[in-house]
């Protein structure tokens, strides 16, 4: 097991908090590249694999581009172009809303459905990753970062 201090050459941080929020990040950052090797077989991000998924957890109803947004996992994400992309490789497809003009109601085609049930199938290879914790780890962990999530939101001012 190689610990953050010998991964990152930096034997001292100030104190533990700042220790987890740099092995936080880094470990964050090598898991995006695990999903995104993992994905790149398919053509598509992990933010595009996320909208999927979420219009997938609708079908067959609709949801608008501000719907998928306030559902993902990075928010900063700018869903519409990701929307026009999976439009574009015909996963997603749009329609005006016909209640609301100003809105555009977003489908999960028969391609896209496909793709995901392909992606579903190999999903164990991607649980691989996370697997070097067995599952009483991975549930306190799970636990953990719940609990640094909801009792860490500080305001900044």
């Amino acid at each position: 097991m190689q610990k953050i201090e010998d991964k990152l050459a930096q034997k001292k941080f100030q104190n533990e908090w700042h220790k987890l929020r740099v092995n936080l990040l880094h470990t964050a950052s090598w898991l995006k590249n695990e999903v995104a090797d993992f994905l790149a077989p398919y053509g598509i991000t992990q933010p595009q694999f996320n909208i999927l998924r979420i219009v997938r957890g609708h079908h067959p109803e609709p949801l608008s581009t501000l719907q998928i947004r306030e559902r993902m996992i990075d928010r900063m994400s700018d869903t519409s172009r990701m929307v026009e992309r999976l439009v574009k490789k015909s996963l997603l497809r749009k329609e005006p809303c016909t209640h609301d003009k100003r809105l555009v109601n977003i489908y999960i085609t028969e391609a896209g459905l496909s793709l995901l049930f392909l992606i579903d199938q190999k999903m164990p290879q991607l649980d691989a990753v996370t697997q070097g914790l067995d599952e009483a780890e991975a549930q306190l962990l799970n636990a953990l970062l719940d609990k640094l999530r909801v009792e860490g939101e500080v305001p900044f001012g």
